[in-house]
């Protein structure tokens, strides 16, 4: 798929070549070096938001003073541990810490301690107040970055869009600003960028993704995120107009008018959300070496994807039906080839296959 392209690599190999400057290399806990290895000056207040307590990496001015594990020895210090800690337990109000951001780990500048008692309560998410430093280091990394948190700021969405190559954003930019004009047309008023991005997110961003993550997709694209076959997908169905290689299935689950794909998902509850796959039936007709065929037969009827086998007379030795699923990215030629060549022709005995795919079938209900 064109869209899975190398540029991943290159862009991962010139970061290679800056790899001595990457925050990877570091111990990140240490702030100071962290901040000035990223370059992170300029600041933008975040509010209070809730974090995942594994993302607090370390302290800001204090970091030798605490362990990793927010320890710290002296008087009076596990009577306030403990004093804080019975406070969470019992559910009272305790006022969030404070935390300065870069990129993904934060470092705490007040609420040591908080953190301290929330991790021994096993909790894994602590309410702070945030301020960013934003990355300037002249990195792949860090341009791609700082395009994700532009997009986000933008269209005003509360989670980054993971994308994994620099540049995706302008194919989102669109969608929301094609989606803005439909909904000012529909409420005949004018509809902010902001107040579009939302309705976007959660009308169109999340029930595709769903559909993708609900599809076990990712399992073939190990390098990517959920987010690049999200790109990849409504990119393909709502903004090229190019030939694909995957199956017209798709457009059944997933309309080529985005607008028409909101509409269909608008009233489903995510239970209710169709599955990114089909069935494919066909037919194999065999023939066998005849001193092996009943070990054929057992080998042949215990595949998962075969539902019936049957020896006949004639030029043909056996005839299989087995019914194959395949995502909505798949060809069906792909499946089936992949089912009879990996499945079927590496049998010892099998001399030659031919395979049959139904047209229109038409089936008596049983009595």
């Amino acid at each position: 798929m064109a869209f899975f392209s190398l540029k991943q690599n290159w862009w991962k190999n010139k970061d290679d070549a800056t790899s001595a400057n990457s925050t990877s290399s570091l111990h990140e806990s240490n702030f100071d070096q962290v901040r000035q290895t990223e370059k992170a000056y300029e600041t933008v207040k975040r509010g209070i938001a809730t974090i995942p307590l594994d993302k607090i990496k370390g302290s800001v001015g204090r970091y030798t003073d605490f362990d990793q594990q927010f320890r710290l020895e002296g008087a009076g210090n596990e009577e306030r541990l403990a004093s804080l800690t019975k406070a969470m337990q019992e559910g009272r109000s305790i006022p969030p810490i404070s935390l300065y951001q870069i990129k993904d780990n934060y470092y705490v500048v007040d609420g040591h301690h908080r953190v301290r008692a929330a991790r021994n309560l096993k909790q894994s998410h602590i309410q702070a107040k945030i301020l960013e430093l934003l990355p300037s280091g002249e990195t792949v990394e860090n341009r791609l970055y700082l395009e994700k948190i532009n997009f986000r700021d933008k269209v005003g969405i509360p989670k980054l869009i993971d994308f994994t190559e620099p540049g995706q954003s302008e194919y989102l930019f669109e969608q929301i600003n094609k989606h803005q004009q439909f909904l000012a047309e529909e409420k005949q008023a004018d509809v902010s960028l902001k107040e579009a991005g939302k309705d976007w997110y959660r009308s169109i961003y999340l029930p595709l993704r769903t559909l993708i993550k609900n599809s076990g997709l990712l399992r073939s694209f190990p390098d990517r995120t959920m987010d690049d076959l999200y790109l990849y997908i409504s990119t393909h169905q709502w903004q090229k107009e190019t030939k694909r290689q995957y199956g017209i299935g798709v457009d059944k689950l997933i309309p080529r008018d985005m607008e028409t794909f909101r509409k269909k998902m608008a009233n489903k509850k995510i239970a209710e959300y169709p599955e990114m796959k089909r069935d494919i039936t066909i037919f194999i007709l065999i023939n066998v070496d005849g001193t092996q065929e009943q070990r054929l037969l057992d080998k042949l009827f215990a595949l998962p994807e075969v539902v019936e086998l049957h020896s006949v007379h004639g030029s043909i030795d056996l005839v299989v039906k087995a019914i194959l699923t395949r995502d909505l990215l798949t060809s069906d030629a792909e499946v089936i080839s992949q089912f009879t060549q990996s499945s079927l022709r590496c049998m010892k005995g099998i001399l030659s296959t031919q395979t049959l795919i139904p047209g229109l079938s038409l089936v008596k209900p049983q009595a």
